[in-house]
């Protein structure tokens, strides 16, 4: 499941994973250590690696350069929640306030911090993040799904909630048993 920041994509990824009965991998929890500290990527490879040599599951998160090489090796399906730049920012803001506000931990310890709201740095605000890396995430997943080393992956470009209820929808038939 990949989709840029404030998408919703951890959301439909669970979704997903308790639509089918299979474990949901939230990328961004594992990598996001205390105090927003990024695990070390020889440890970050190899805890995805364990995951997802499980016989079934869904990932989330857009890290290509670090893991998603692995992850995509591995994957027949790759989800590309593809919503709008006005929607994502009105999502993300609304989610990143409330969070803040809430002071809801996310993972390992971290919350959404109230100065971060106000900083125009991508790499302290979510949703400059967001803003910043829309159009480039969407050339990258375009080009993906033309790249030959991934023809492999059937990709599934789900460009609004209606459609991703309607995708989750229709995995019904293919529920595993628990």
């Amino acid at each position: 499941m990949v989709g840029t920041s404030g998408s919703g994509k951890s959301s439909l990824a669970q979704r997903i994973s308790l639509q089918l009965g299979i474990p949901h991998i939230e990328l961004d929890a594992i990598y996001h250590q205390a105090d927003w500290t990024p695990m070390p990527d020889a440890e970050f490879r190899a805890a995805v690696t364990e995951l997802i040599a499980q016989p079934a599951w869904v990932a989330d998160g857009n890290y290509r350069g670090k893991v998603g090489y692995l992850v995509w090796g591995r994957a027949d399906t790759v989800i590309w929640f593809d919503l709008p730049r006005p929607l994502v920012m009105a999502q993300i803001i609304k989610r990143t306030l409330g969070r803040a506000m809430a002071g809801r931990e996310l993972w390992n310890g971290n919350r959404e911090r109230w100065t971060n709201l106000f900083s125009l740095d991508p790499d302290q605000s979510v949703i400059v993040w967001a803003w910043t890396t829309h159009a480039k995430n969407r050339a990258q997943y375009l080009s993906a799904q033309a790249d030959p080393a991934y023809r492999h992956i059937e990709f599934v470009r789900v460009r609004s909630h209606r459609e991703a209820a309607a995708f989750v929808a229709g995995l019904g038939a293919q529920r595993k048993p628990a």
